[in-house]
């Protein structure tokens, strides 16, 4: 009995400390967030265990974190899984997310439906970047294959700037989806104001890792960067199916 209770003791004086050690230096997630929230001025959406054991798997308005479970180490970029093609994990766990996040801006989107519909994209654009010309300049042609896109500004000069003052021109014009065509066209849309949160649609962008346009998210919610021609486009959506 003796022997049980000295035993005892000296386990609960050595998991005392240990366990006291591993709260100090193991801070919960809402103490990450804080600390991230308070460092890096992001807004951390969720969090959750990462695929590489002993990180977390931070989602913030500023894309994907991996924070280790101290909160004193942070990676910022994509995580590939070797054993599954290079799969874009990070890609990956933006996907589901993104839809869910666009979905408030839906009725900003301007939208150029296919007649026979059968895919629906939506691409981040810029009136001032060559591609998103070329991709608009084939807008028929992407309807034709039954693609509907829908458009979010992304004025790559940030918001408040110039370029943005004429992404909310055409937003606000009369016809916002003719006005978008002659703005495609180097013709000059005539300045107007109203409630297009432009800078919401900016927003949204960054946190979906956005950083050039065009950007396509596809209906799954992965994102394809860059321009993509009408055929190419078609085929990856199929698929997917």
């Amino acid at each position: 009995m003796k022997l049980t209770r000295a035993l005892s003791l000296v386990i609960a004086l050595v998991v005392a400390p240990l366990a006291s050690a591993a709260t100090a230096t193991t801070p919960d997630t809402a103490a990450i967030k804080q600390k991230l929230s308070e460092m890096l001025d992001v807004e951390v959406i969720s969090m959750q265990d990462s695929p590489i054991e002993g990180l977390y798997q931070a989602m913030t308005n500023r894309g994907v974190l991996y924070i280790s479970r101290d909160g004193t180490k942070l990676f910022h970029g994509n995580l590939y899984d070797l054993d599954k093609g290079m799969k874009n994990l990070t890609e990956a766990a933006l996907a589901g997310p993104r839809l869910e996040m666009m979905k408030p801006l839906e009725d900003h989107m301007l939208v150029y439906k296919a007649k026979d519909e059968k895919h629906v994209v939506t691409v981040f654009t810029d009136v001032s970047c060559g591609y998103c010309r070329k991709l608009h300049s084939q807008m028929a042609d992407y309807n034709k294959l039954g693609i509907t896109v829908r458009y979010l500004a992304f004025p790559r000069a940030g918001v408040p700037s110039a370029n943005a003052d004429e992404m909310q021109a055409i937003w606000c014009a009369k016809d916002p989806l003719k006005a978008m065509t002659e703005a495609k066209a180097g013709k000059k849309v005539s300045a107007a104001t109203c409630d297009a949160k432009i800078a919401e649609q900016y927003e949204l962008g960054t946190s979906f890792g956005v950083n050039g346009t065009p950007a396509i998210i596809l209906e799954d919610g992965s994102m394809i960067p860059g321009y993509q021609p009408p055929a190419d486009l078609l085929r990856t959506l199929d698929a997917r199916e």
